[in-house]
């Protein structure tokens, strides 16, 4: 995952790597990670709430974006 500050303000997140072997991975991800993107940059942190259904999904994303914000020393 790569996130994009300007100063200290989040702007982007750029999820780089994820699950798209089969089908349903690919629709997971088709819905969830444009919601998840959203509530990151809303939220300015990693503290989001897992979208309905892709759960899975949400907690890898959370996990990946406090690391990446932790690396940017954030």
């Amino acid at each position: 995952m790569k996130v994009t500050l300007a100063g200290s303000k989040l702007t982007a997140v750029d999820v780089i790597q994820y699950p798209s072997e089969d089908h349903r991975d690919q629709e997971i991800n088709s819905y969830a990670l444009p919601v998840l993107n959203q509530e990151a940059i809303a939220a300015q942190s990693a503290g989001i709430d897992v979208v309905s259904g892709a759960t899975y999904t949400s907690d890898g994303y959370i996990r990946s974006l406090q690391s990446a914000l932790d690396q940017a020393g954030r």
